[in-house]
């Protein structure tokens, strides 16, 4: 008789281990599911921009510089700006009064400032988002050739596309 109820408690004990098993992979079960139901979820569609678009915009608040500078727009949400501002602060050495407009906040913000360098004038957070709103700008980075005046006169994803129309300092 011993036997048989030392068999039914090791039988009661093994269903209740796999009964916590089964509410554990339940669990992981749902938490997959909805990251796969996140993962799932229409993605917002973007429209095609160009920037070129922004040509002839006119900002005030660049004017009075060199004759035609470039202009580098970040955003410091923007995984690819920050790869390209140590490239911008590299090349800007070689444009005359080349500038660059960082918006967002936070340590994002700083650590892309901080990529940007000293040597090149910023405008930042929200008199960059006034920047980027007036003119309509709707992708990061963006290179802009500003004249004397303000006025945009050519715009790029790419710096190097526009360095050959901008006089070397």
């Amino acid at each position: 008789m011993i036997y048989l109820i030392c068999a039914v408690v090791v039988v009661g004990v093994l269903c209740v281990f796999d009964l916590f098993l089964t509410f554990a992979v339940l669990r992981r079960l749902r938490e997959n599911t909805a990251e796969l139901d996140r993962l799932a979820a229409p993605r917002p569609e973007f429209e095609p921009w160009d920037p070129e678009d922004v040509v002839g915009q006119t900002l005030p608040e660049l004017a009075g510089g060199p004759a035609e500078r470039v202009v580098a727009f970040f955003d410091a949400n923007c995984d690819v700006c920050h790869e390209h501002a140590p490239d911008f602060a590299e090349e800007a050495r070689a444009f005359d009064g080349a500038a660059a407009v960082v918006s967002g906040k936070g340590p994002q913000a700083e650590e892309l400032l901080a990529a940007v360098g000293g040597e090149v004038p910023v405008t930042r957070v929200d008199e960059a988002m006034t920047l980027v709103n007036s003119i309509g700008l709707k992708a990061f980075p963006t290179y802009a050739l500003v004249d004397a005046d303000g006025t945009i006169t050519g715009a790029a994803t790419s710096a190097r596309a526009l360095a050959s129309r901008v006089p070397a300092a």
